[in-house]
């Protein structure tokens, strides 16, 4: 063989790997040296999600559970924990600090498109200052204007109101060769550093229980409800201030309590404005088949029936800016007969057919129909379709990175069958992680120190190359660490330490197998020369079997496993992997250079003393005739 070969093919290899380390990373060499740390390494985040309403059944949490698992892997974090707890919790657990998108895995993301019917001005507020502060005014009429119709135009972004809460617009639009509208949208969902861990909200009324719908009644009163009922469109302020005047009881409802009334009711009193309905309990309006009623830009607005729903959607995907579209968006692609739905959809609204369209409701480029993209209870986009779109479309708007992402992952991987609420957020330090860590790496430390004075007393020049194959196959463990951990998310956990260093455990095996069958060679009468060869045709079966089970093993474990577990597996089929790549490319090469040194030849200094003196003895012993016949068989 020339081992030079192999060797070259090793160091290429090294150097390949070290560059993307290097130059694949940023900041300082130590950040770029850096791999990623888990929880109990590192600290991190954990939060409980509590199940509202009634305990889910086994099935929904696990489904829950799964989904939301994706979304969290969704956003490269791995080796997250996510668990579920008594009946109705789900705990996540993620390692780091940044806590960006834990608020936002656990909102059920059920979108639906429905086409904007009327709009209305909100009064609820005015009418509230009003109230509170008679003298203020003599009147409820709202200085805003009469219209509530938002402006909307092909190119030109409406601008952005001054509120403690910030709006995107965001648009709709294909390559069909339609193109739609901008128009204000809620806003993106929260970034804050941890969910507020407030009392436990009020239980979640259901519309179609009797029972409570007769105590919203009674609190509004029969003349206020039945005043309510017989209204046909929105009370307008602007022209009868004093037309508020039956229904104000309805400003006593409380977001839970406005949910259950019909929704022609939310949108014709003035009382309920979009504070009150922005605050319904999610998935308030994720009845696909009954008209709803939602805010976009202050406004309220009534939504016709989905006729497009999230399910409909194939994939979606964050977009970053580029010379065609400067602000991220989210690409959406239809499946099945999710594509003719939609293009069903904008047909009826450029042709406005169906549900009539009121004027306050149009466009007002081409004076089409709005289709309003919604998100559990928020209006992502509103705009205006201004012709028919039969290809993918996109969402776009004032997204950043973190919110164009997590809205494409809820897209992704799926409504969540319950309703969750962020029960508490804790951070979770690394100090016994540390100390384990600490510990378990003096422990190797030791072991690995041993293992080296006795490879070296036992093997002498044998065992350099035991010191040797480990110290490679360390740094090749380590920069595959630190490329896995920017390209895949690989995280190293405690778990992931201990996979491996049970992995030198069968590094240190194929030693053992490679140089007892070396002696074995020796015995039967090889020569050193010879019998490196020979060993590792009979020993390579053998190393290949027993690494082969380790990797089957490791495999079998990451897929029927979950958290901790499945860290240990991946690192221990890592670590073998490379442990085949070392023997082959290093261990079986460096062995045949040693094998043409004089040195390797020498019973004091090759490590094969007691072969080699046995050997010297029976050719001693043996006929000249003989030892020059089996010295000329051997060359």
């Amino acid at each position: 063989m020339r081992p030079g070969r192999q060797l070259a093919v090793l160091a290429g290899l090294f150097v390949l790997l070290y560059l993307i380390v290097f130059l694949g990373g940023s900041g300082s060499w130590h950040n770029r040296l850096h791999p990623r740390l888990g929880l109990d390494l590192v600290g991190g985040l954990q939060m409980t999600l509590e199940a509202q309403g009634k305990a889910p059944s086994s099935t929904e949490l696990e489904q829950a559970r799964q989904i939301i698992e994706d979304r969290v892997n969704g956003y490269g974090v791995a080796e997250a924990e996510v668990v579920t707890e008594s009946n109705k919790n789900i705990v996540i657990s993620i390692p780091g600090n940044d806590s960006t998108n834990l608020n936002d895995v656990g909102q059920p993301a059920q979108m639906y498109f429905r086409k904007v019917l009327n709009v209305t001005q909100d009064y609820a507020d005015a009418l509230a200052a009003a109230t509170a502060s008679p003298s203020a005014s003599t009147s409820a009429k709202p200085s805003a204007s009469t219209s509530a119709k938002p402006s909307t135009s092909a190119s030109a972004k409406p601008s952005t109101a001054a509120s403690a809460s910030p709006k995107a617009s965001a648009s709709t639009g294909g390559q069909g060769g339609g193109a739609a509208a901008s128009a204000s949208a809620s806003p993106a969902p929260s970034a804050s550093a941890a969910p507020s861990t407030s009392a436990s909200p009020e239980p979640v009324l259901d519309p179609e229980d009797a029972a409570a719908q007769a105590k919203v009644k009674a609190k509004v009163g029969d003349a206020a409800w039945n005043a309510a009922m017989a209204l046909t469109a929105p009370v307008d302020l602007s022209t009868d201030p004093s037309g508020a005047a039956p229904f104000a009881n309805f400003a006593k409802l409380t977001p839970n309590e406005v949910a259950i009334l019909p929704a022609k009711m939310q949108f014709n009193v003035p009382q309920i404005g979009c504070t009150a309905l922005d605050k319904r309990p999610i998935g308030s309006i994720n009845k696909a088949d009954q008209q709803v009623v939602a805010c976009d830009s202050g406004a309220k607005e009534m939504l016709d029936v989905a006729k497009v729903k999230g399910t409909d959607i194939g994939s979606a995907q964050a977009v970053a800016p580029n010379s065609q579209q400067p602000e991220w968006t989210v690409s959406l692609k239809f499946k099945g007969d999710g594509q003719d739905k939609w293009t069903n959809l904008t047909k009826e609204s450029v042709n406005k057919t169906g549900a009539t369209c009121e004027t306050a409701a149009l466009g007002g480029t081409k004076q089409n129909c709005r289709v309003a993209v919604v998100l559990d209870n928020q209006v992502i986009s509103a705009p205006e379709i201004l012709d028919v779109l039969s290809d993918n479309s996109s969402i776009t708007g004032n997204f950043t990175s973190d919110t164009a992402t997590d809205l494409a992952n809820k897209l992704n991987y799926g409504a969540l069958p319950i309703t969750f609420k962020a029960d508490q957020a804790v951070h979770v330090t690394a100090t016994l992680g540390q100390a384990q860590l600490k510990a378990g790496l003096l422990a190797a430390g030791i072991g690995m120190l041993l293992v080296a004075v006795y490879a070296f007393f036992y093997y002498r020049l044998l065992g350099t190359v035991i010191f040797l194959s480990l110290i490679l196959s360390g740094l090749l463990t380590f920069g595959m660490l630190v490329v896995l951990g920017r390209t895949m998310g690989f995280t190293l956990t405690l778990a992931g330490i201990a996979g491996f260093i049970v992995s030198l455990g069968v590094a240190a095996d194929s030693f053992v197998i490679y140089f007892e069958r070396l002696k074995d060679e020796i015995r039967e009468g090889k020569t050193p020369r010879s019998a490196v060869p020979r060993a590792w045709v009979r020993a390579r079966r053998t190393i290949i079997t027993a690494n082969t089970v380790s990797i089957m093993a490791a495999v079998v474990l990451f897929l029927f496993s979950a958290g901790a577990v499945k860290g240990f597996a991946f690192a221990l089929g890592l670590a073998t992997l490379i442990d085949l790549i070392v023997v082959f490319l290093f261990r079986h090469p460096i062995m045949a250079m040693f094998a043409r040194t004089n040195a390797f030849l020498s019973p004091r200094v090759s490590g094969l003393g007691r072969v080699l003196h046995q050997q010297n003895e029976d050719d001693d012993e043996a006929a000249p005739g003989e030892t020059r016949r089996y010295r000329a068989k051997e060359a």
